[in-house]
């Protein structure tokens, strides 16, 4: 059946069957509808993010561990050049002050770096507080900006310089810079290009992912609730292709269900509608009082059953379409089951109703929903009062951790091959098809939904009456 049927029996188109749960889509859909982008562009966007910030840590930690090691580099050059210091420092101490400009420029061209003197006074605003009590004490002080050493020659005021030690008397130091930054980009070239070639086969399946989801979301909105979501290549989509495949399902089931309702009501409203239309033309021609009272009882008897109808669908509706939180709490099972049986009891005109429960354990409380409970066991006593001959009778026992409560009756029972289908919404078996025993095909398929909701399931088997058993079973403690 491809549509619903509303009273006048027209079928309505499948479009509009599923118009709702179209838009409903649509609307929780992210907005991906001309913002399609292409994996170069996604490739190229998640590189540059990555890469940047990867660069970014590297030159962070190499600044962090360079300014950590300065000191360590500090003591070692100062170890390093001190002993070639002393030598020039002794020298120049051998001659006359005077001549030790003189001097220095002789020894200054047997040296690959430069040497000079300068006045002490001169290197305030070089050199650094700290860097300027060192070579007050007699310490060699280190300018790192121009990779200069200063030392004080004795306790006069003159300063030897040497350095910058990288001067144009060594090309090997000249060239060392350049030389080290080349081997730097080259190094990182490398590294990102492996880093690229990487990511792109990283990158493609996820890719491939994302768009298989995107196009079964885009079915979906398109109202294709057949699609399913293709098998995906990567873990890190694994839940939400299930989670889109399952939200696929259940709106299926949901459009079923709508459409298993109204044509299930648009039949059942037929019968009631049909007689109440024949007992108003009969009203209108007819002036006996005692069949104008049978004619208004016979349209009030349907009202009541279009009433019930209305009212059975809402709570299969309700159960059907989404599960109602289920609020438990501890009764007397006893007592519980005694009045919700003696509720109905009148219903049952000349039956034998009975209800034992002495299987169960003294005082014995479990746990249920007050509310939907009464729901699934009323259903089974209405089934059970249309079918039996004489007798009912309710019991109830604990099997373990397990509840079950047994509604028996003695009438023609129920076909094994039949007994999973009647719970199914507007069954009913053909022997009931007459008008004799009423009903919709609902109660049943209710009873099922609220034990469902307590974590359990309702049953149909073979009565010890002769009958059919009806059982409800769910666990005792929630």
């Amino acid at each position: 059946m491809t549509g619903t049927e509303p009273e006048n029996g027209e079928a309505i188109p499948k479009e509009k069957n599923q118009g709702l749960a179209r838009s409903l889509i649509r609307v929780a859909l992210p907005r991906w509808r001309g913002r399609r982008y292409s994996l170069s562009k996604l490739f190229f966007n998640f590189y540059l993010l990555a890469m940047g910030s990867f660069v970014a840590i590297a030159f962070t930690a190499d600044f962090v561990i360079s300014t950590a090691q300065r000191g360590i580099t500090d003591d070692y050059a100062r170890r390093f050049m001190r002993g070639t210091i002393t030598m020039i420092e002794d020298e120049l101490l051998r001659q006359p002050r005077r001549d030790w400009q003189k001097k220095i420029k002789d020894l200054d061209d047997k040296f690959s770096y430069n040497l000079g003197i300068v006045e002490r006074m001169t290197l305030d605003s070089t050199l650094t507080p700290s860097q300027v009590v060192k070579l007050d004490a007699g310490d060699i002080a280190i300018d790192h900006d121009g990779d200069i050493m200063y030392h004080r020659l004795g306790t006069s005021s003159q300063v030897l310089v040497v350095g910058p030690l990288a001067s144009n008397r060594n090309p090997e130091l000249k060239d060392r810079l350049p030389l080290e930054l080349r081997l730097r980009l080259l190094t990182w070239s490398l590294i990102g290009l492996i880093f690229a070639i990487a990511l792109w086969f990283w990158i493609r399946p996820v890719w491939r992912d994302l768009e298989g989801l995107r196009q079964t979301a885009l079915d979906l909105g398109d109202g294709h609730f057949e699609a399913v979501s293709p098998p995906v290549r990567t873990r890190l989509f694994a839940p939400l292709s299930d989670t889109m495949n399952s939200m696929a399902e259940r709106i299926r089931q949901l459009l079923a269900t709508h459409r298993e309702l109204s044509c299930g009501i648009s039949h059942e409203l037929r019968t009631p509608i049909a007689r109440m239309r024949f007992a108003l033309e009969m009203l209108s021609e007819t002036d006996e009082r005692a069949e104008r009272e049978r004619l208004w009882a016979m349209m009030e008897a349907d009202l009541d059953e279009l009433d019930q109808l209305i009212d059975t669908s809402l709570t299969y509706a309700r159960f059907e379409r989404e599960a109602p939180q289920a609020h438990f709490s501890s009764v007397k099972l006893a007592e519980w089951l005694s009045d919700e049986v003696d509720s109905l009891r009148l219903l049952g005109r000349q039956l034998d109703v009975t209800v034992n429960t002495e299987k169960l354990p003294e005082n014995l409380f479990v746990d249920l929903d007050r509310k939907a409970m009464p729901y699934a066991l009323r259903n089974l006593l209405r089934n059970a009062f249309k079918y039996a001959g004489k007798r009912i009778a309710v019991s109830a026992e604990l099997a373990g951790e397990t509840m079950l409560i047994h509604v028996d009756d003695d009438g023609i029972g129920i076909p094994p091959e039949e007994r999973e289908h009647i719970f199914s919404a507007f069954t009913r078996l053909d022997r009931s098809r007459d008008r004799s025993t009423g009903g919709y095909g609902l109660g049943l398929a209710i009873a099922r939904r609220v034990l469902e909701l307590h974590g359990g399931t309702a049953t149909a088997d073979a009565s010890p009456l002769g009958g059919a058993r009806f059982t409800l079973s769910w666990k005792a403690r929630q």
